[in-house]
Parts: structure tokens; sequence; C-alpha cells
């Protein structure tokens, strides 16, 4: 097992992933292994009633984490939902040492650190045929499907887009919980005003989520209109056990296109050029037939991609602190000490409390 400090530079790390709204649905618990946990605290329900949203962004700093650790020279071994009487334990994670760290490890960690999201317009992909490829060979196609939005069919993608809009729109629960997370009052969580966009600058981009604009900025005007390739990453069942792989495949799609100096998969900024997720499937069953493609599967996610830059978002320190279920001794504010002998017990005793939401 790596020491606690190892352990929580990699959590803390691995907690950049991007999540629905910046919520970062997750904690950690440290017993021997470490243990990932959806946090339902943080769920967002007016957008992701199914909880399908949180499970996606856990398998993506699960699969950050796994980046994170292999940058400080440590194999995982990770099994996912492991207890079947805990839907919210999603992973335990055991580590190896591995004999040698690389370039491709490094390099990949450091993605993290730049990986941005941005919702402003982009250019078309520089060497898509090249990244298409090797995107495809990172996505283990058994289990995740991958495909790309033909440009002809972008249209009929903007109209699904625009139509889960309209709905949302009348929809006041939604809205309200947009405007919550969305506050500039939350330094830590949330979407803030530096990552969200003019409405001008909104009007370029077809297939993208409504936030509340800021501004009157035009930025990127020689751009012109959005011009990303759209991803498409779908399951064979709409289950947690397929969800979160693919969850872990987007991890690896952002990262790969920040190596590339791509922006991204559906919407978002980065240091010079990156990526990170726009969580656009729509959620209204209404409108989710539209958009869906014939690629034969469940769609989990869409993604756009191409060059972008930005400042980071925050994070909120208490989602990268991994709890310890063991007597071990903690430096103050790091490690919160639970004495509990297993994960089960630690689980009822690590309540941490949360900003009322509504």
């Amino acid at each position: 097992m790596p020491d606690r400090k190892v352990i929580l530079d990699a959590v803390t790390l691995a907690c950049r992933a991007p999540s629905l709204h910046n919520s970062q649905p997750w904690r950690w618990i440290a017993d021997g292994a470490l243990h990932l946990f959806a946090d339902r605290t943080r769920l967002v329900p007016a957008t992701d009633s199914s909880g399908r949203e949180m499970i996606l962004s856990c398998g993506a700093v699960l699969d950050h984490l796994r980046v994170a650790i292999a940058a400080a020279g440590w194999d995982t071994t990770i099994a996912r939902f492991p207890d079947p009487t805990q839907p919210d334990h999603v992973a335990a994670v055991e580590f190896d040492p591995l004999p040698i760290v690389g370039d491709t490890q490094r390099a990949r960690a450091d993605a993290i650190h730049r990986r941005r999201t941005d919702r402003l317009p982009f250019a078309a992909p520089r060497g898509w045929a090249t990244l298409e490829s090797t995107l495809r060979g990172l996505v283990d196609g058994e289990v995740v499907m991958l495909d790309v939005v033909p440009d002809d069919a972008r249209p009929q993608l903007a109209d699904a887009s625009r139509l889960t809009e309209s709905l949302r729109r009348q929809d006041p629960t939604y809205q309200s919980e947009l405007r919550w997370w969305t506050s500039p009052f939350e330094l830590d969580q949330g979407v803030p005003p530096t990552s969200r966009v003019s409405a001008s600058e909104a009007s370029r981009v077809d297939v993208a989520r409504a936030f509340p604009t800021t501004g009157y900025g035009e930025r990127r005007a020689q751009t012109g209109p959005d011009r990303s390739k759209i991803i498409v990453l779908s399951t064979g069942a709409d289950t947690s056990l397929e969800v979160l792989p693919c969850g872990e495949a987007l991890s690896t799609v952002w990262l790969e296109c920040t190596i590339c100096r791509h922006g991204h998969v559906h919407a978002h900024p980065s240091d010079g050029d990156h990526a990170e997720p726009k969580r656009h499937p729509p959620t209204h069953p209404t409108a989710r037939s539209p958009a869906a493609l014939d690629t034969g599967g469940h769609h989990t996610s869409r993604r756009r991609t191409t060059t972008s830059p930005h400042t980071p978002t925050t994070r909120d320190r208490g989602s990268a602190v991994p709890q310890v279920a063991s007597p071990l001794p903690a430096a103050p504010h790091q490690l919160r000490v639970r004495p509990a002998t297993n994960v089960k017990a630690a689980t009822q005793l690590d309540t941490v409390p949360q900003r009322f939401r509504y």
C-alpha cells in the first residue's frame, strides 16, 4: 500500500475529474485498500434523477485515480461494485508497485492538470483521422462503443439539443437547481462565471447545454460557428455496471485529447488546448429518442473535441480527503480518522455535513 502522502496526492489530483455541474459526487475511504463511494448528498436530482451522471462522474474520477497513482509508481487492481448490498460502493482499489514509471504515465498525469472545460466554439480539430484512430484503440469496444457523429447528422443532434433546452426552460425545478449550481457564491463546487459564455458566444455552439450567460464578450470571434467533432460513447445496457466503465472511458478520451492538444468532446476550456465533459445526453424522455444515433447502444455520453484555453474550476478539498477506517495517526485537516474496522462500519460513521442545497 502506498504511504498516506502518496494516496492523498493521488486522490487530490484524481478529484480534478469533471462532474455534472462540478458537483464532485464522490468520497474516498482508506482501510488498507482505497474505496470509492458515490456521494448521494451531491446528487443533482432535477438534472440526474436516475443517478446515472453521478456514476459516470465516479467512473471519471476512478480512471483519474488510476492515472495519478501510476505516475507515482503504483499499479492498480480495481474491483467494481464489490459489495452487492452497497450499491454506492463503486470500487475497491488495491495497489502494487510498478517496476518503472515511464514518460507515458507522467504525460497522462500531467494532462489531468492541464485539462479544462470549454464551452466556447471550437475550430475543426487538427489531425482528426489520427486522433480518432488513437481513441478507438484506447476504448475497449467490448464494453463501451465509440462513435463519431457524421457532419450531415449534426443538424439532427442540434435539433434534439434545442428541444431538450426548450423543455428545460419550462421546468421550474430544473431551473432552480441550475441557478444554485451556477451561483457565484460557491468557490469549491458548481459552475463559476469564468467557465460560462456570453449569449453571443453560446449562439455559435449548436450542440450544448444552456447555462446562464455571463457578460457580453465575443471570444474566439475568428473561429465562427462551432466545428468540433462530436464523439458518442454508448453501452449495451443502462445499468451502473455499464455506466461506470463508460465514465472511465470518458476520462481516457479527455486525457488523450489533452495530450494531443485537442479540446474535448462536448463543450469546455483548457490551458492551451484541452478537454472535459459537457454532460448533455438529454434526460427528458421526450427528448431522448430524437438524439439517438443508430449505434445500437444506450447513449451514455456525448463530447466534442478540438482546441482551446481557460482557467481551472476549483474543487472541494473535502471530496479529495480520504477517510481512514483504521486508527492510523493523521495530520489535522488531512485524513479524518474513523475507528472502524471494516468498510461497512466506516460508511456508517463518515457523514460530513453538506451545505443545505434547497
